[in-house]
């Protein structure tokens, strides 16, 4: 079953309910399962077996993922917010005859089609080959990003269905382009769910989108949740309907699991561990960082495996990816995730990635257990820890820090050295710097290589 027969399905049993709510428009089942066919009819008839998406509206860019599956067109949304140059860099990546856009574009390594002149509403839909492809691409936090191809039946087959999903209202506050915004698409879907879409997904326009519109389900980085916490007071939280808050996509602090608890004493709080190429591990609720050491017991005959090997989280997964662009299939192989690991007791605790190691005179630190100390501060905001080049250890430590509104630089520098003191010498910060603000892409800290 493809993502195109779900969606007519349910819009076949609740034609009226919403699907995407956006601040301009509501889109029913009805209107999006009409749309998915036209545009579904203009990839059929132009043979467009493969395109690159720059739709900025939700609302339009659901529908055209739907018709992509219903034809077996492999579709790639791009970053919405990249401009002709760099999507001119990204069609050339990744070799696309096609761009699919809701604004006019000055590129030159693909045709370019309007949204609005690919509907046709009347004619035959039909199917390029067996398959249902689609190319994700990462975030390209750590640098270039990559192609991951999936399929839409495999990903449908990984995602789960609940009970009392069907008046639900999620938030999106991933990017379509992302994989965690394609998970939340497809539970949306298949649960019969709304998607409510903010004017950007920048924390402002979320909290906004949370006031007004019901929101009952977020799903967000650790990074985003800093963000709204900051601009949500206790009154405000009451108010709210919120009863399912998921977290994913980066370690997750205790500071932000110990902020959200108390904003939202009465909403479920779970972490999921997921990622592009291997889909999602499992989730857990204790409101503890990290996963239970029980997956790692997960038997041959389990969806989804979990193990350790040199200290790196690895998976072998039925729903995960079929391969990169470019490269040859994986099966159901074994992958490295690139999470650095250790267990602590009844815990695997996260402490870094493989390509974020800071080297200090031959001693190898990770940055997220540096962050985790100097982000439990009173008055710090936001924190990234990085190996910056150093004449005589090779890297020293040190820290991009945002200082929350009203606190002391002062205080809070000397308040981080004093708590960096239970680290051993090597992973202690010798640069403090404070910032405006720190990168980020796609809700996630940008991490540049350790050099």
């Amino acid at each position: 079953m493809t993502l195109y027969d779900v969606l007519r399905d349910r819009a076949s049993s609740a034609p009226d309910r919403p699907l995407v709510v956006t601040p301009e428009l509501t889109l029913t089942y009805a209107r999006a399962s009409a749309r998915a066919e036209a545009f579904a009819r203009g990839l059929s008839a132009r043979g467009i077996r493969r395109f690159a998406c720059v739709v900025a509206d939700a609302a339009e860019l659901l529908p055209l993922l739907c018709a992509s599956s219903a034809v077996g067109s492999e579709a790639s949304v791009f970053p919405r917010d990249l401009d002709d140059a760099i999507i001119d860099d990204y069609l050339a990546w990744f070799e696309q005859p096609v761009v699919v856009a809701d604004r006019p574009l000055e590129v030159t390594r693909a045709q370019m089609l309007a949204l609005e002149d690919l509907a046709i509403e009347t004619g035959p839909i039909e199917r390029f080959g067996n398959g249902s492809p689609t190319l994700i691409l990462t975030t390209g936090t750590t640098g270039k990003p990559r192609g991951v191809r999936h399929d839409w039946e495999r990903l449908l087959g990984g995602t789960r269905t609940a009970d009392d999903q069907a008046g639900a209202r999620w938030l999106l506050a991933y990017n379509l382009n992302q994989f965690a915004g394609t998970q939340i698409l497809l539970h949306v879907i298949k649960n019969g769910a709304t998607l409510v879409a903010p004017k950007s997904n920048q924390p402002p326009d979320a909290v906004v989108a949370l006031r007004e519109h019901g929101v009952t389900h977020v799903s967000g980085t650790p990074t985003f949740w800093r963000f709204v916490t900051a601009l949500i007071d206790p009154s405000t939280s009451r108010s709210l309907p919120l009863r399912q808050i998921t977290l994913g996509g980066e370690a997750v602090p205790a500071a932000v699991l110990e902020s959200l608890t108390k904003l939202f004493p009465n909403a479920k709080i779970s972490q999921v561990y997921a990622g592009n190429e291997f889909g999602s591990v499992g989730s857990v609720r204790d409101h503890r960082s990290g996963l239970p050491v029980s997956v790692l017991s997960r038997g041959e005959d389990a969806d989804v495996q979990v193990r350790i090997v040199d200290g790196e989280l690895q998976v072998r997964s039925r729903f995960g990816m079929l391969g990169y662009y470019g490269e040859p299939d994986v099966g159901d192989g074994w992958l490295g995730t690139g999470d650095l690991v250790r267990v602590e007791d009844d815990r695997i605790v996260f402490i870094g990635r493989a390509t974020e190691t800071i080297n200090v005179g031959g001693v190898k630190v990770h940055p997220l257990p540096v962050e985790e100390i100097a982000g439990k501060v009173p008055g710090v905001d936001l924190v990234r820890a990085y190996g910056r080049p150093s004449p005589v250890t090779g890297q020293i430590v040190a820290l991009e820090v945002v200082l929350r509104a009203g606190a002391d630089r002062d205080d809070v520098e000397r308040a981080i050295r004093a708590a960096c003191e239970s680290l051993l010498p090597a992973a202690r910060p010798r640069l403090i710097r404070f910032v405006e603000r720190i990168e980020t892409r796609g809700d996630k800290i940008a991490r540049p290589r350790a050099q």
